[in-house]
């Protein structure tokens, strides 16, 4: 496997020849999507696993998240859907492990937004441990409970399986999703495709992963 390069939240660059009919209604294959040479292992049984893989750093991450989370709504049970936020040196350790200590704290789901809102909004670093120590606490978490956590064998495993994870889909840029352990879709790779932008490239991906989503369901039939 080629090592990973530039890990960057820009889009992926594709070669222009045959990606003018894509379109995110009826997905092509090497414009809107890639299908994974090696597909990777899942874990939701005859559901459908949907993976975004994310920073919270990340501007586009931020932008994209609204949207896919009402679109992981309106699946219901028919899919199963995770998180993975991706590594990218020591600057993003902290909020990864941020990330991965709310998961094991079963705390996710109450705490996702606000971390967001906590860099985007009010434009909190949190690039120390000590800073995430300090905005857990202000947020209402039992601060020991969480550094315990934090510094934990499990969430230690979480990261580097976050690492494995990412070289085993070869992930480049985020936000990127993947569906069935086969596929890949990303609002870079919609805009690069269909020269879509914004909330039109983000509204494109999530037509993308319907689309992949029925497929994986058929396939599983």
């Amino acid at each position: 496997m080629q090592p990973l390069r530039r890990l960057t939240c820009a889009a992926l660059l594709f070669a222009a020849a045959g990606l003018a009919g894509a379109s995110p209604t009826a997905p092509k294959e090497g414009a809107d999507y890639l299908a994974l040479s090696d597909p990777q292992p899942t874990d939701s049984g005859k559901k459908i696993e949907v993976i975004e893989f994310f920073a919270y750093y990340c501007p586009h991450c931020y932008a994209f998240e609204p949207k896919l989370a009402a679109w992981v709504k309106k699946q219901g049970d028919s899919i199963v859907f995770r998180r993975v936020h991706v590594p990218r040196g020591e600057q993003v350790a902290a909020q990864q492990r941020l990330f991965f200590t709310l998961e094991s704290l079963g705390m996710l789901e109450q705490y996702h937004d606000k971390v967001f809102n906590a860099m985007h909004v009010d434009h909190l670093p949190l690039a120390q441990d000590e800073q995430v120590f300090d905005w857990a606490s202000r947020a209402g978490i039992d601060r020991a409970k969480f550094i315990d956590a934090y510094r934990s064998f499990g969430v230690q495993a979480k990261v580097r399986r976050a690492q494995a994870m990412m070289e085993g889909y070869r992930i480049t840029h985020w936000p990127m999703i993947a569906v069935d352990g086969r596929f890949l879709t990303s609002p870079g790779m919609v805009n690069e495709a269909n020269g879509m932008s914004g909330d039109a490239a983000l509204g494109g991906t999530l037509s993308v992963m319907d689309a992949l989503v029925a497929r994986a369901r058929a396939d599983k039939k």
